[in-house]
């Protein structure tokens, strides 16, 4: 059984979206906490100690995104951007500055959950060394990757980035980010290894590497490995 927070700070204006979340978060026995407002946020995120945070980025008083930089600068809470914004700049800024992932509005609650429980299993992982999900599996220990059963060769970067993606599972990492962990502050100007290598990976792992199941592109933002969660 996937863990799941027990308590959830809505940082949200729009009292319709606060409603709906608290009585669909009821039904697994998680608590909300709302704030409607960027400050009355802070002062919950401090007060409170939520597990989880929902941000929006539009609210009343400040950007969300300053809201974020504030909680970020003292708190490693997970945090999920819940947001009509949808343009690739903001949501790129969102991530590279402290955001576990990034949902837009309007959205579906199973797969709003299914983020949160991946997000929240990023921050209590288990003492596990195999990643297993669909036809894939992965030996941290003795370093080896199989697909349907069978060993297969990855290079060093090959398998640093897949390594990557299984690590964040479930979060969209952006091109800089991938290219900042792989190869290092001086890719930081060449996105075109990211695509090469994730092309690469792709014609290893995938049953159909020109449709992808688990490498998964976001558009104008960079990639998101995508797992299958126990019930």
């Amino acid at each position: 059984m996937v863990a799941l927070p027990k308590t959830i700070l809505i940082i949200d204006d729009e009292s319709q979206i606060q409603r709906l979340l608290t009585s669909s978060f009821s039904a697994f026995d998680i608590s909300v906490v709302s704030a409607l407002s960027g400050a009355r946020g802070i002062e919950l995120a401090i007060a409170s100690r939520p597990e989880f945070i929902l941000l929006d980025i539009g609210l009343p008083d400040m950007s969300g995104l300053n809201v974020l930089s504030e909680i970020r600068s003292w708190s490693k809470t997970p945090i999920i951007v819940l947001s009509a914004r949808d343009e690739e700049d903001t949501i790129v800024f969102a991530l590279e500055n402290g955001a576990d992932d990034y949902v837009t509005k309007p959205f579906n609650f199973r797969e709003l959950l299914a983020r949160i429980k991946l997000t929240f299993l990023r921050q209590t992982p288990e003492a596990n060394s195999v990643f297993s999900s669909g036809h894939l599996e992965v030996n941290f220990t003795s370093r080896t990757v199989k697909v349907k059963g069978q060993e297969i060769s990855l290079t060093s970067t090959e398998y640093d980035l897949l390594k990557l993606f299984i690590r964040h599972a479930g979060k969209v990492l952006t091109h800089q980010q991938l290219l900042k962990a792989v190869w290092g502050p001086n890719a930081i100007e060449s996105p075109q290894y990211v695509r090469v290598y994730v092309g690469h990976l792709r014609h290893k792992i995938e049953e159909t590497p020109h449709r992808p199941k688990l490498i998964i592109t976001e558009t104008g933002v960079g990639y998101r490995m995508k797992i299958h969660l126990e019930k």
